[in-house]
């Protein structure tokens, strides 16, 4: 059974923090499916997104102590940064520190993909 339920990320928002919300989320939903048991839970951490996936995975640890999710396992999927181009709208994924369109040299660009994190999928019991 998969969920695909985006968790908005606020800049300065900690990881205990954020990872509260993901056990929230994942025992909203597992309670919703009337699950016993959440075994997995497939999370997508943008490359820009400034968490760390071991910090998670602690929190995670600590927090799911208990519930139905203690014994779950996190697994991460890293998701690369993406820029669009405002002048001729190609996507790229930015090759280095100087943010210019490979297509047609402009800087009028915006952040399109990178920053998010989410959980893709779980599956429980």
């Amino acid at each position: 059974m998969g969920y695909s339920v985006l968790i908005c990320y606020l800049p300065g928002m900690h990881e205990f923090e954020i990872t509260q919300s993901i056990l929230d989320i994942t025992l909203n939903k597992a309670k919703e499916a009337q699950a016993s048991r959440v075994t997995e839970i497939n999370l997508v951490v943008g490359e820009w997104s400034s968490f760390a996936p071991e910090c998670i995975e602690f929190y995670f640890d600590f927090l799911g102590k208990g519930t139905i999710a203690e014994e779950a396992n996190l697994h991460f999927k890293s998701e690369p940064a993406q820029l669009h181009c405002r002048n001729c709208s190609a996507v790229f994924h930015p090759q280095n520190t100087q943010w210019v369109c490979p297509k047609c040299q402009s800087q009028i660009l915006e952040i399109v993909g990178g920053r998010e994190l989410y959980i893709a999928t779980m599956e429980v019991e």
